[in-house]
């Protein structure tokens, strides 16, 4: 489970980090902003930069999904009288980006430039005016609108309730191209250029306001989406990761940071972290995703799941044989005979349950466990009840290396020991055949603890993917354990699919 909290928590720092930086002043984070602090994210330049790609489909989203007002005005003019006009269904067709560009600045903020959108609007023109000789003309027209628009936005993201809100508020449109068409005509005409002249700085007032908006609308739609994905991507069953802002963000020319609380809650109870030990200085910028986890977190997760009853593995048929069979010995033979009195693995299943709460200490070497472990053979008799044909508890210690590939989640044992404390065996009830003992002490070291190792990492594989973590191009991962946290570093593909579902679904 601590392993499947790393990969987890790995994950949702790369949803988060597409929309953390700058927290404003609405939360409250004490003198000493790193003490509270179990998840960190950092994304750098590069990673800003390969996510500026999917920035396109955001802006085309929000001017799809502007609901732009009727606009309507009136104007007196000599000899022609009073004008009024009014134009009614706005709609946004033909729309392209010719680039975007992004920056990160050192003074909190995003800065997104997007040059020359171009956009065709079209609608309906309604005009009507009352001559000087009394002669009345009303007549509706159907328009088109070719722009040519550049837009610039900061985005600054607040903190409200220890939670990210983004701000897009400050946003610029400029248009270098805003002309008129009635009815299909691209020729000059009096009647265009009278209402090009009429509408045109209402026209550029309305279409900053409402896309503007809109792109704001888009952002917080998308911020709480993604909390919400990575909300749910630490969360199983009972278990739950509070991943509330534990200090202000950063934001500087070179990388986004965010800090999580990381907090365990499990049930009604919750852990609670005061002595991180994480410092800016603990990562560096070459990659473009970091995540920083403390050893608190990690055994805050392993002590839920052990809790939850989670920590039970069953073995039978073919992988209870390949447990037993790790050596073709006669020594090996007669000792599993004598264990299962003859019956076959398909008639057998063992369980290797926890029986107390592990032990995690994050050291240069790996994560080193230590627990108590009970082991039992059950041989299953038709129509009655399952013998116990071995129990042993065995206090285990285990350094486990973590490595992710080929979307597989790989635990690898690297160092281990084991000491039995319990034994009992039907085929040697009074404990006097030490080859049993030594066969299977042998057999837990050898073939055992990397069973379960393999096991559990393929169901935390399964788990994650369930998530979809399997839908990310994790590129060259890179676990560095260290004493009291773990750091995770990688470069990434974004699955430009996940985000265009969610604007069909949402917009």
């Amino acid at each position: 489970m601590c392993w499947a909290g790393r990969m987890m928590l790995g994950t949702f720092s790369i949803l988060l980090g597409l929309v953390q930086a700058a927290a404003a002043a609405a939360c409250e984070f004490g003198p000493s902003p790193y003490r509270g602090t179990g998840i960190v994210c950092r994304m750098t330049q590069p990673a800003a930069l390969l996510l500026n790609q999917e920035t396109a489909q955001v802006i085309q989203a929000a001017f799809r999904n502007a609901k732009f007002p009727n606009i309507t005005g009136e104007r007196s003019l000599r000899l022609l009288g009073r004008v009024a006009y009014g134009l009614s269904n706005i709609q946004v067709n033909d729309l392209s980006i010719e680039r975007s560009e992004v920056e990160l600045k050192e003074d909190s903020a995003i800065h997104i430039s997007i040059r020359n959108v171009t956009a065709l609007f079209r609608g309906t023109l309604t005009y009507g005016y009352a001559g000087a000789w009394f002669l009345q003309l009303f007549h509706s027209v159907d328009f088109e609108i070719e722009s040519s628009i550049d837009l610039q936005l900061n985005i600054n993201l607040m903190c409200q309730k220890d939670q990210v809100a983004p701000d897009a508020s400050d946003c610029y449109l400029t248009f270098h191209k805003l002309t008129l068409h009635l009815q299909g005509d691209k020729q000059p005409g009096w009647l265009k250029q009278l209402f090009t002249d009429f509408i045109s700085f209402t026209l550029k007032l309305v279409l900053k306001r409402e896309v503007c908006k809109e792109i704001n609308a888009v952002a917080q739609t998308l911020t709480n989406f993604i909390i919400d994905l990575a909300a749910n991507f630490v969360r199983h069953k009972d278990i739950a990761v509070d991943i509330s802002l534990a200090s202000d963000p950063v934001i500087t020319a070179r990388y986004i940071e965010s800090h999580h609380k990381g907090f365990v809650l499990y049930k009604n109870s919750s852990s609670v972290l005061s002595d991180s030990v994480f410092s800016p200085s603990l990562l560096t910028e070459s990659r473009m995703l970091y995540f920083w986890l403390s050893e608190h977190s990690l055994s805050s997760l392993a002590a839920a799941a052990f809790l939850d009853g989670q920590l039970v593995l069953n073995l039978r048929g073919e992988k209870l044989q390949e447990l037993f069979e790790m050596e073709d010995t006669e020594v090996q033979r007669k000792a599993v005979q004598r264990i299962f009195q003859g019956t076959s693995y398909n008639d057998s299943v063992v369980k290797v349950w926890s029986l107390s709460q592990p032990q995690l200490s994050l050291q240069p070497e790996g994560t080193v466990v230590r627990s108590l472990v009970a082991v039992e053979v059950s041989i299953l008799l038709a129509g009655e009840q399952p013998l116990v044909a071995l129990y042993m508890e065995k206090e285990i210690m285990v350094t486990i290396q973590a490595t992710y590939a080929e979307k597989k989640l790989i635990l690898q044992p690297v160092d281990s020991s084991v000491e039995i404390k319990v034994f009992k065996c039907t085929a040697d009830p009074n404990e006097e055949d030490p080859s049993i003992q030594s066969f299977l002490q042998n057999m837990i070291l050898v073939a055992g603890i990397p069973k379960v190792a393999s096991s559990l990492g393929s169901a935390l594989t399964s788990l994650m993917n369930s998530k979809g973590l399997d839908l990310f191009d994790i590129i060259n991962p890179e676990i560095i354990t260290r004493k009291g946290y773990i750091i995770v570093q990688l470069d990434f593909g974004f699955p430009s699919h996940l985000l265009l579902n969610f604007l069909e679904k949402s917009l």
